[in-house]
């Protein structure tokens, strides 16, 4: 059986509408072969939907996807080359982990014994050889995902569906089955579709991000881009935590601001925007302390200092309202009521629309 190898996959003026209801309003996007992008946004954004169209489990209402550049719009999912891992793994109880991961080859008839060596080579692959006569009552959740995973990939199909995969384990399962995942991805390269809500996840595994917000895309790009250049205030505040602040735009020359942030002016890239009103989204990182009057940095008083290992949690009182810093490395607690001063660091610091 040979296989076709991974797929590019395009929506084109996508929506799903649910009677009155649009879950996902007018969406165009592409994922190259052999990429990671993840679908990124809270809860209600569309971004199940999508994947769920993506699968052949919803049928859009309106619009075109094609999967390798064919047509897939009105197919159902079987006749879709594409696999789903859930987020509850949807494993069958009474089956053992071999026959789990057998299932997909078994059904499509090719005989008992190339359906188990088929399901073998994937099992090794996600390291559970020796786990295959156990049932998936016997694993830890980690493992189960690794079954719910083989199971996908046993057919080797031309897209992978990730559904919130690593939302039913702990923080450090989470960060270590999340790097298997990729580097699984990036070694078979496959065509992967990822959905979460958490961002940290979405920054460590993706080639590119997605993030939606009410049924639309808010921004797309690779993982930096939209940490360190948000189009916008929801994207500033979903991916990371960032600082907004209300400014105004003084002078625009030759793609340069000077843009007034309480009683300091700071020079940064205009990206688009002309005098006026605007927001400066600040990564807390991106704010530096200084103990001594500075002219060129805003004034500000100490309100809370927190000590979290390998970083200071510190509010800062100001001009222009509380601002959240985060101070890395081995540091003095900083008392409340104590005068500071805060420059701005050349990275992070993104000028972004008023509304």
């Amino acid at each position: 059986m040979t296989k076709a190898g991974p797929a590019s996959v395009e929506f084109r003026n996508v929506s799903m509408r649910y009677g009155a209801v649009t879950a996902v309003d007018n969406v165009s996007f592409s994922i190259e072969a052999g990429k990671l992008v993840t679908l990124l946004g809270p809860s209600g954004c569309g971004k199940t939907t999508t994947l769920r169209m993506i699968a052949g489990l919803e049928i859009a209402s309106e619009g075109q996807i094609m999967i390798g550049g064919k047509d897939v719009t009105r197919l159902s999912a079987a006749d879709r080359d594409v696999s789903m891992v859930f987020q509850s793994y949807a494993l069958f109880p009474h089956m053992s982990v071999i026959e789990n991961a057998a299932y997909g080859p078994t059904v499509k008839g090719l005989g008992k014994e190339v359906a188990r060596d088929m399901a073998m080579s994937k099992l090794e692959l996600v390291g559970l050889k020796g786990f295959e006569n156990r049932f998936p009552s016997e694993l830890s959740g980690g493992q189960q995902q690794r079954v719910a995973v083989a199971r996908a990939l046993v057919l080797e199909p031309q897209v992978l569906l990730f559904d919130e995969p690593l939302s039913n384990l702990d923080a450090k399962l989470r960060r270590r089955v999340r790097e298997e995942i990729r580097e699984l991805q990036q070694d078979l390269n496959l065509t992967v579709a990822y959905v979460t809500h958490d961002q940290e996840e979405a920054l460590a595994v993706s080639d590119r991000i997605i993030v939606m917000s009410n049924a639309r895309i808010a921004q797309e790009g690779a993982p930096r881009d939209l940490y360190e250049q948000p189009a916008n205030a929801f994207v500033a505040d979903f991916i990371g935590d960032a600082n907004l602040i209300d400014v105004t735009v003084k002078s625009v020359a030759d793609g340069r601001a000077e843009v007034a942030i309480g009683p300091v002016s700071v020079p940064m890239p205009a990206r688009g925007l002309g005098i006026g009103p605007a927001k400066v989204a600040v990564r807390p990182e991106s704010l530096l302390i200084g103990h001594e009057a500075d002219a060129m940095a805003l004034p500000g008083t100490i309100k809370k200092c927190a000590y979290l290992g390998n970083h200071l949690d510190i509010m800062v009182s100001t001009a222009v309202g509380e601002l959240f810093v985060i101070q890395y490395g081995a540091r003095d607690m900083l008392e409340p009521g104590m005068p500071v001063w805060l420059s701005f660091a050349k990275s992070g610091v993104t000028l972004i629309p008023p509304v």
